[in-house]
């Protein structure tokens, strides 16, 4: 396909990106922590690191792996952490010293941990207090040899460390007593790695960096390698994307999504690291009260997130008090943007929420809206530069503008494929090196890209295809709904018919009143034939609505 997109190009953003600019991800943190020495890197709970901190940090905890616990050029390190201090100098430190990063959810049972500790050959840790009971479970079932355990507190002053300790010890009761031999404290880490030499590990752009664990387009969870250079290719398309707005060594970042997600991850981490920013960890983001305090001391310039987070944010009372007059960027993502949300949105904030679109696969980012877009326009926006996207039919064939297919994406940020897992890897690649994306989309003649369903979650009633974004933002317009989830259900005269879970905002609302409300925009085979109202929806760790639980 012709890249019309690029006709739609903001002034000022390149069509390509040098993804060779770097040999890894290392050499770009090591410049990036030199030319902004002192500059504010990491806050969390009042406590703030400066770039220069954050890279002796860092090299401590690379010596310490070297050193101590012998680790080589290409073995993995798991990393349980949620959004703490400590998030970003392990997986900097695990970096330098030439490992490969396995990003675990600290949320995750012990079943889930085994299958992807043991997938990946992990034979070292890192956990936070709180989680390390789900270590210890799965321990005897893992590879698992090195266990280092934090506390979140482990960075702060002393006074305020005791603090939490105390808090989440005695009165949450959220650190649970563990009877693992030979664990591994962070603060000996650290005090004992700033001791020992740092060993120089050749990297180079094609090792792998992270291995990120995801169901994928298909099956069960997969570790999808990604290369240093398939993540220097990502961040260097996303700055070139917003330079036209963005000051190096200015900006401050909203972090609510967890780091171990790779949305996350890539923006809140390395895109806004490279950039000399400051990033505000929110270590718990469904508290929103906690969460709107913390922001609000802040004149921030960027927010990622997901639509169930700007929704909930929306929804408390304090956030429209929040200054928002440093705002130049909010990015919705992982989920489809909800028009009533996004507009909303700005009127509150003042500024449009651009949505964006991406893969674990593609590092993430695929495509995203202009900064010059004015307002929400129902688009995952144009692809990114050094991005070709293309809509396949079911054979695999180039279909043109207008028509509906499977989006298939090239470009240096797509994986180099799945960990030891070449049948996996075979499905989700074309013989042309396309990565199929099992989403169904299709690009407008100006360039932009428009999902219409996940391949898994369109409906077909009596043989007409029902896209549940369109009855969700439908039913999200509704006054008296919260949030909503459309999913198919069997039915013996149609096949399927589609069924709505609905939690209220007023509880006076009833089945009759949303079937009304329906009427006045879908068609008949599109009405749910089944209305459930629930107390909440089922959610991933990021705060996607998870059809495949309701299902």
């Amino acid at each position: 396909m012709e890249k019309i997109w690029l006709e739609s190009y903001p002034k000022g953003v390149p069509t390509e990106i040098n993804p060779d600019s770097y040999q890894s991800l290392v050499e770009m943190f090591e410049q990036i922590c030199a030319q902004y020495s002192q500059k504010p890197a990491i806050y969390n709970f009042g406590v703030t690191l400066t770039y220069q901190q954050f890279d002796e940090y860092s090299k401590a905890v690379t010596a310490y792996l070297q050193n101590t616990l012998h680790l080589k050029k290409g073995d993995r390190i798991a990393v349980m952490l949620p959004n703490i201090l400590q998030y970003p100098i392990v997986v900097l430190g695990a970096l330098r010293a030439g490992l490969i990063v396995v990003n675990v959810n600290p949320l995750y049972t012990a079943p889930e941990l085994i299958h992807q500790i043991d997938d990946a050959g992990a034979q070292t840790i890192i956990v936070l207090a709180n989680f390390a009971k789900t270590v210890e479970q799965a321990l005897s079932s893992t590879p698992l040899k090195n266990i280092i355990v934090t506390e979140l507190g482990d960075l702060f002053p002393r006074a305020k460390a005791w603090f939490f300790h105390f808090y989440f010890k005695y009165i949450k009761r959220k650190l649970p007593e563990i009877t693992i031999s030979n664990v591994i404290n962070f603060k000996d880490v650290i005090a004992q790695g700033a001791k020992l030499p740092l060993q120089h590990v050749s990297l180079h752009d094609h090792d792998i960096a992270f291995l990120q664990y995801t169901g994928g387009t298909t099956g069960v969870a997969k570790g999808a390698m990604l290369s240093h250079r398939n993540m220097l290719a990502n961040v260097l398309q996303v700055e070139a994307w917003f330079s036209p707005v963005f000051m190096p060594g200015k900006e401050i970042m909203i972090t609510a999504l967890p780091l171990y997600h790779i949305f996350s991850l890539m923006a809140n981490f390395l895109f806004i690291s490279k950039i000399g920013g400051l990033s505000v960890l929110i270590t718990n983001p469904r508290d929103v009260s906690q969460m709107v305090s913390e922001i609000a001391k802040f004149k921030f310039s960027i927010v990622i997130g997901v639509n169930t987070l700007f929704n909930a944010l929306l929804n408390h009372p304090r956030f429209s008090n929040v200054d928002f007059s440093a705002l130049k960027i909010t990015l919705g993502g992982g989920m489809a943007v909800q028009r009533v949300v996004a507009e909303k949105w700005q009127v509150v904030t003042g500024t449009p929420l651009l949505e964006a679109y991406g893969l674990t696969e593609t590092s993430p980012g695929v495509t995203i809206n202009p900064v010059n877009l004015k307002a929400y326009n129902g688009t995952i926006g144009l692809p990114l530069p050094s991005t070709d996207v293309a809509i396949l039919d079911d054979d695999g064939n180039e279909l043109p503008l207008g028509r509906s297919g499977e989006l298939a994406v090239k470009g240096p940020q797509v994986m180099r494929g799945y960990w030891q897992n070449p049948l996996e890897t075979q499905k989700v690649f074309t013989k042309a090196g396309w990565l199929l994306t099992g989403d169904i989309a299709s690009i407008n003649p100006h360039g932009y890209v428009s999902i219409l369903e996940r391949k898994k979650d369109m409906i077909l009633v009596s043989g007409f295809n029902v896209y549940p974004n369109e009855i969700e933002d439908v039913l999200m317009h509704m006054p008296g709904v919260l949030e909503v989830a459309v999913i198919g259900i069997p039915d013996e005269h149609t096949g399927q018919a589609v069924k709505a879970f609905i939690v209220k905002k007023e509880q006076s609302l009833t089945a009759e009143d949303v079937l009304k409300f329906c009427r006045e925009s879908l068609t008949g085979y599109k009405l749910p034939k089944n209305i459930e109202f629930r107390d909440s929806l089922p959610k991933s760790n990021v705060g996607k609505i998870l059809r495949r639980a309701l299902r």
